[in-house]
């Protein structure tokens, strides 16, 4: 054999020797990604799953030679995920050279940051907050940020197990959604908000109709604080919830109380509530069946209505108010729902909160009515602003589910999920590890709670509800920025809407 000959056999020889360690690699990689429990993507996809991470963190160098930047991609950017990724890991949340943020985008936040701050031994912190002081069991919740509903259905069992420990772990409430209250939901026995949504799951009878002895049933649950209406949410005002047929298991038709196998969608709105007069008739009962507060999902289309209703309120007396009014913005999310109305219905939260948190203070409720703020409320900018604006609380579900390990797939509403957190399928649910995750959810809600703590201490306050709207100034079409309440005043005054 001549040289040429021999010289083929080595690069064979060596070829054999690089593919079996390349397969030897791949074995041991594909071993430890299915092992491993911080990477749903990696543990549900071995070794292909790596390269997500890979083009990730290329991306951050690739960026600087292409137009797709941190802050362009919707619903949520690359920056706004990246915060709540580091977060969740408890890593350092500090940023380099200068920030990616277009501040000449008009209604961008500035805070105004205080000439002579506390000193940092005079650190901002968050004071509890009583929800529902007229009834029998007043709901005293610890903190400022909470999960927002997410019903067991749209959500799979692991994710539900997660959050519901991390809330435990950080001292928040969860919100059961409308699909009725899980086992998981209470595994972690966290504060828990339960969400009566348009076909009462959970709390119906045979007929489909409230049920008190079902309701009283579920407030004897010490984990129960509170019981929430959905009248509507902000991507699909209008339109009851719908969970796909392929994710109506016969446990989750249990819970729920509907056929197994088809597809669960609710009515749009509460049979036999046609105006406010009906809606206080049906909070006064649900709060003397259960003892615990009772208040509202909405979204806002006009400020019209909302201004009735609390003249209803300030005719019939405080003692009729609903506990709490959660408003969710036209931007708000879901597992499924029509296009026209995710894209084109319901006012944006960053205009209807300031309008109806004045609405409220205009009719002297303001220790009577707590507001709650939902609606792509994810990062800590975002809560201390909903806060100056005039809510009590905020909730996030998206957010939430970014620290589960969300990769923004899209997929939530055909249950192949890639990270398990939206799917029903066992394979795909394997790659989300509850006693893992949770320690991320928890940690998410605490880095949120310590920066808008920071916040605060940066405009000059001593408790984040103390934050104003003098406090924050709006970027306007010109550039310029004018104080918020110039904006937004207060009082609601003036005239009325069409």
């Amino acid at each position: 054999m001549g040289w040429a000959g021999q010289a083929l056999e080595i690069l064979a020889l060596m070829f054999v020797w690089l593919l079996g360690l390349a397969v030897l690699a791949a074995a041991i990689m594909f071993v430890i990604d299915r092992t491993q429990t911080e990477d749903a993507v990696r543990r549900n996809y071995p070794v292909i799953g790596r390269f997500r991470k890979l083009f990730t963190t290329l991306g951050e160098f690739f960026r600087q030679y292409f137009f797709a930047m941190d802050r362009e991609e919707l619903p949520f950017n690359r920056a706004q995920r990246d915060w709540v990724s580091r977060a969740a890991k408890g890593s350092s949340n500090t940023v380099a050279f200068g920030s990616t943020r277009n501040l000449a985008v008009p209604g961008t936040p500035i805070f105004v940051n205080a000439a002579f701050p506390p000193l940092d031994d005079q650190f901002a912190s968050t004071d509890p907050m009583t929800i529902g002081p007229g009834a029998r069991a007043p709901y005293v919740a610890k903190s400022i940020f909470n999960i927002s509903g997410m019903s067991y259905g749209a959500l799979s069992k692991p994710a539900v197990r997660a959050l519901s420990l991390g809330a435990r772990e950080a001292g928040i409430w969860i919100n059961t959604g409308e699909g009725g209250l899980s086992p998981y939901h209470l595994e972690g026995k966290p504060d828990v908000v339960f969400q009566i949504g348009t076909a009462n799951y959970g709390v119906c009878d045979e007929n489909g109709r409230l049920s008190e002895e079902r309701l009283q049933n579920v407030a004897a649950i010490p984990e129960v604080k509170m019981f929430e209406l959905k009248l509507a949410q902000g991507a699909k005002p209008g339109k009851g919830g719908i969970l796909p047929a392929e994710k109506v298991s016969a446990e989750i038709a249990e819970i729920r109380g509907i056929p197994a196998g088809k597809a669960s969608i609710s009515p749009n709105r509460i049979r036999g509530v046609d105006d406010w007069q009906q809606l206080l008739d049906l909070i006064c009962h649900i709060r003397e069946v259960t003892g615990k507060p009772v208040g509202f999902k909405t979204v806002v289309g006009s400020t019209e209505p909302l201004r009735d209703l609390f003249a209803l309120i300030a005719e019939r007396g405080a003692d009729c108010a609903p506990d709490f009014i959660t408003i969710d913005g036209g931007e708000g999310g879901t597992g499924a729902a029509p296009m026209p109305l995710i894209d084109l219905v319901g006012m944006p939260i960053r205009e209807a909160l300031p309008k109806i948190s004045a609405l409220r203070d205009e009719f002297g409720l303001k220790d009577r009515i707590r507001i709650i703020a939902s609606g792509k409320l994810v990062n800590p900018g975002d809560v201390a602003w909903a806060l100056a604006a005039g809510a009590d609380f905020v909730t996030s579900a998206r957010g939430f589910m970014f620290s589960l390990g969300c990769i923004q797939a899209l997929k939530c509403n055909k249950n192949t999920c890639p990270t398990g957190i939206t799917t029903h399928d066992p394979h795909l649910q394997r790659g989300l590890v509850p006693e893992d995750k949770y320690k991320k959810v928890a940690q998410y809600a605490k880095g949120i709670i310590k920066e808008v703590e920071t916040i605060a201490h940066s405009v000059g306050v001593s408790e984040p509800r103390k934050i104003r709207r003098h406090h924050v100034r709006l970027v306007m079409p010109d550039g310029s920025s004018r104080r918020m309440n110039e904006i937004f005043p207060n009082q609601a005054s003036g005239p009325r809407e069409a």
